[in-house]
C-alpha cells in the first residue's frame, strides 16, 4: 500500500511584533496530503514544545497549524499572526506573490531523496509525450499545473495542448485506473514509487519518465511580519536541527529528515519554467 509520510508539521519559537496580542504562528499548508487540522495538532504541540526547549525560547510566543487544502492555507496565511509557513513547492509557485511568501529553507522529508517526481502509466502505453494525447495526467504537483507542463515533465517533453493536468490526491485510485488501462498517467513522490512493488497490479504498470532534482516543501517567511534578526535565529535553529539526538528525535515525530539551505538559483529556474 502507498504510503505518505506522517503529516509533515513543525512549529519554532519566534519573536511577536508589538501588534500581536498572541503567539505568532507557523502555518503549514499540504494540498492533497493526509491528515487534518484538529488530528495533526497533538503532533504540532509536542514539535513545537520541544523546540522551544532546545532554542531557550519562551512557550508562548510561537504556535503552529497545519491545513491539508490550499483555500484552508490561504486563509490562514492571511492573518496578521501569520508569520512564518511550510508550504509544498506547488503551492508556493501558485501562491507566493499573493502572500509575499519568501523562502529560506528547504524541507527534506524521510525517504523523498531529492525530490524528483515520476510519471507511472500501464505498461507500453506510453512511449513519448505524444502519446499523451487526450490522456490526463494527475497527481499533487498539478495543484499548479504550470508545474507539470514545466520543471516535472519537459526534460521528457511538450505535452500535448489536449492533455490534462488534473490535481488529486487519490494516488491509489488513479493507478488502479492506470492499471486497467484507463487513459490516466500518475505523478508519484519518491516515497510512492518504492512502494509501487508492493501493489497487487505493480506488474502493469511502469515509471515512464522521472523529473530533475527539486525542493518538495520550503520555509518562507511571510512578508516582513518576523523581523530579520528573529528570523535568522529561526532559520540557524532550523537548519541544526539533525545534528543532535534530540532535534533528530523531533524530526522523526514529522518524518523528516532535516532542513537545509536553498539552492536560490535552481529554485529561481522552477519558478520561471512555471509561470
Amino acid at each position: 500500500m502507498l504510503r505518505y509520510p506522517v503529516v509533515l508539521l513543525f512549529a519554532a519559537a519566534i519573536f511577536l511584533p508589538a501588534a500581536l496580542a498572541g503567539p505568532g504562528y507557523l502555518v503549514f499548508c499540504a494540498p492533497g496530503y493526509p491528515g487534518n487540522t484538529a488530528e495533526a495538532q497533538p503532533t504540532m504541540d509536542r514539535f513545537a514544545a520541544g523546540v522551544a526547549a532546545a532554542a531557550g525560547w519562551d512557550p508562548g510566543a510561537f504556535a503552529a497549524v497545519y491545513h491539508e487544502s490550499g483555500p484552508a492555507g490561504l486563509e490562514r496565511l492571511g492573518a496578521d499572526d501569520a508569520v512564518v509557513a511550510v508550504v509544498t513547492l506547488p503551492f508556493y509557485l501558485k501562491h507566493r506573490l499573493e502572500l509575499g511568501l519568501e523562502p529560506v529553507l528547504a524541507a527534506v522529508a524521510v525517504g523523498d531523496g531529492q525530490g524528483a517526481w515520476s510519471l507511472v502509466a500501464a505498461k507500453g502505453r506510453l512511449n513519448s509525450p505524444a502519446d499523451l494525447a487526450g490522456w490526463t495526467v494527475t497527481g499533487l504537483p498539478a495543484y499548479h499545473p504550470a508545474l507539470v507542463r514545466g520543471p516535472v515533465l519537459s526534460g521528457w517533453g511538450d505535452l500535448p495542448d489536449d492533455t490534462v493536468v488534473e490535481f488529486t490526491s487519490r494516488a491509489l485510485s488513479a493507478l488502479r485506473k492506470a492499471s486497467r488501462g484507463d487513459t490516466v498517467a500518475v505523478l508519484l513522490d519518491q516515497v510512492q514509487v518504492a512502494a509501487l512493488p508492493s501493489l497487487p497490479y505493480a506488474e502493469t504498470l511502469e515509471v515512464v519518465h522521472t523529473s530533475g532534482a527539486m525542493p518538495t516543501s520550503l520555509l518562507c517567511a511571510v512578508g516582513k511580519r518576523l523581523p530579520a534578526d528573529r528570523l535568522n535565529r529561526l532559520v540557524e535553529g532550523m537548519r541544526k536541527l539533525h545534528e543532535d539526538k534530540e532535534g533528530v528525535a523531533l524530526l522523526e515525530t514529522i518524518r523528516m529528515e532535516r532542513f537545509v539551505d536553498l539552492d536560490l538559483s535552481a529554485l529561481q529556474r522552477v519558478t520561471e519554467a512555471s509561470d
